[in-house]
């Protein structure tokens, strides 16, 4: 629990210190630093320095002021990498959502980035089409049910079944079940999420990435019918010099951080690492 000015956010790191670049994680809506926890077990097996957080008033952070959009979380993960003495540089690892933190912390912190691998993720572009526009209302709509239903309490009893839809291990399964039953998690997580349109207009105001970085993609479900949406997910790694893509058709969008396929998401990692080293 590091303290970033009278509150104080949750980290989690793995894998020898003096490892560098340090792998940076950021877990996707309604995610937060177990998300990570098969992925951040691998890499240390690697020897692989890593850091996973809760954003704050997910998971075991304190809420933070609002609007929770872009440019309030990242300036948050700043704080949080000064005070809890993580130094760069970074490789931005991003899930979901978090492709538009990853565009925003790529784009204020370009001298300690040195690669991003995003995880079936959004783009900020992708928000200018009308039919993921119209997705995104929807998925705003469900946030607000959701943060209801939990703060109600009705999420405890489906906690077992629909709690870890990862496919975590450990300590970080029982601890994504634990907070996927909490009203205050749920209710910060839909504030962010309704601040979806205001994280993709600051992130696409903030630039592209640097072409020179290497740029990983992993998608995760099948490639029939989802063609236009695969090519905007595959955008930034095509822009680079080092791109990498994959896509995991049997997974899906949270399992692919799971036991059964994070030796997808490692495996771009390395590469990032690799080329960025090179």
């Amino acid at each position: 629990m590091i303290d970033i000015g009278g509150r104080r956010l949750h980290i989690v790191c793995r894998g020898p210190e003096q490892d560098r670049p340090t792998v940076l994680f950021e877990a996707g809506a309604f995610g937060f630093s177990a998300d990570w926890g098969v992925v951040q077990e691998r890499l240390a097996m690697h020897g692989v320095h890593s850091c996973a957080y809760d954003r704050a008033g997910l998971g075991r952070s304190d809420p933070g002021p609002r609007p929770r959009d872009g440019l309030a979380v990242v300036s948050d993960l700043e704080s949080l990498l000064a005070e809890g003495h993580v130094p760069g540089p970074y490789i931005f690892v991003g899930h979901s959502m978090a492709g538009l933190y990853a565009r925003l912390f790529a784009a204020r912190n370009r001298g300690e980035v040195k690669g991003v691998v995003l995880v079936d993720a959004v783009t900020p572009e992708a928000s200018d089409n009308p039919t993921v526009r119209g997705w995104i209302r929807g998925f705003i709509a469900a946030s607000k049910w959701a943060a209801t239903g939990a703060s109600l309490g009705l999420f405890r009893p489906a906690a077992p079944i629909f709690g870890d839809k990862i496919g975590l291990t450990g300590e970080a399964a029982a601890e994504k079940r634990h907070i996927f039953t909490l009203g205050a998690h749920n209710r910060w997580a839909a504030e962010e999420v309704s601040r979806w349109p205001d994280a993709a207009r600051q992130a696409g105001e903030a630039g592209t990435y640097d072409p020179e970085w290497p740029v990983a993609v992993v998608t995760a479900g099948p490639m029939q019918g989802r063609e236009g949406w695969k090519r905007m997910q595959a955008a930034p790694a095509r822009s680079s010099k080092h791109p990498y893509v994959v896509n995991v058709a049997q997974a899906k969008h949270a399992s692919v951080l799971g036991d059964r396929y994070a030796d997808a998401v490692v495996k771009a990692i390395m590469f990032v690492r690799g080329a960025a080293k090179s």
